[in-house]
């Protein structure tokens, strides 16, 4: 190896460590929530805790990148379900998709709908993430399959709804927020002679205002 070669192999090991700790990171967050320490990351990534340090010096820093991550994700997600050809069928993956996050990550549900943690800027992420999700929204309403009624600000309350079914009864049956989401999908979907609901959706504001407001009992 030469020594120009040495900083190229170096680099990618620290690439390669970095991403070992994110994997290991937001698996462990997943499973336990974000009370896990630093030490827990280094254990599960089966790396030393120096390691985890040259890499994100607070755990602040480390919950930060997994959230870009998870961001990264969901907007990946919803581009993927606009392109599908059928727009109630992307509607319905992504639904899916985005509860299946929050019903099986523990730490992800924390990181967006509490505060109890912060440094977590969730309405510059609902930036990036509103024009996709209302375009699903929208799409699936002009085609005639959504219900006229529903807005892209139901979105984060139906996956919360699943993330809580998932920390009542997963001990019991983990696939039981399944059967929920299809309840929820089916009142989305438009059929003659609905009744309208009887309140009006939040708009992005009132969303930002209750997501960072919001302090769950623990």
């Amino acid at each position: 190896m030469t020594s120009v070669d040495e900083p190229r192999t170096l680099r990618k090991d620290a690439q390669r460590n970095r991403q070992r700790i994110l994997d290991a990171a937001r698996d462990l967050f997943a499973q336990r929530g974000l009370e896990a320490t630093l030490n827990d990351v280094a254990h599960h990534a089966g790396v030393g805790v120096g390691t985890v340090y040259r890499r994100f010096a607070t755990k602040e820093e480390l919950l930060d990148a997994i959230f870009e991550s998870a961001i990264d994700q969901i907007v990946a997600l919803a581009e993927s379900a606009l392109a599908q050809p059928n727009s109630w069928d992307g509607f319905v993956w992504f639904v899916e998709q985005m509860c299946g996050l929050t019903a099986t990550d523990r730490g992800l549900r924390e990181m967006v709908f509490s505060t109890a943690y912060g440094g977590y800027s969730v309405a510059c992420a609902r930036q990036r993430l509103v024009p996709p999700v209302s375009r699903l929204f929208e799409r699936a309403r002009t085609d005639g399959y959504l219900r006229a009624d529903a807005a892209h600000t139901d979105m984060p309350i139906l996956s919360l709804l699943a993330g809580t079914v998932s920390e009542w009864a997963g001990h019991v049956e983990p696939e039981l927020w399944h059967r929920y989401v299809a309840l929820l999908l089916e009142g989305l979907r438009r059929r003659d002679g609905q009744i309208r609901l009887p309140v009006d959706p939040l708009d992005d504001d009132q969303m930002d205002t209750a997501m960072y407001g919001w302090q769950p009992a623990g």
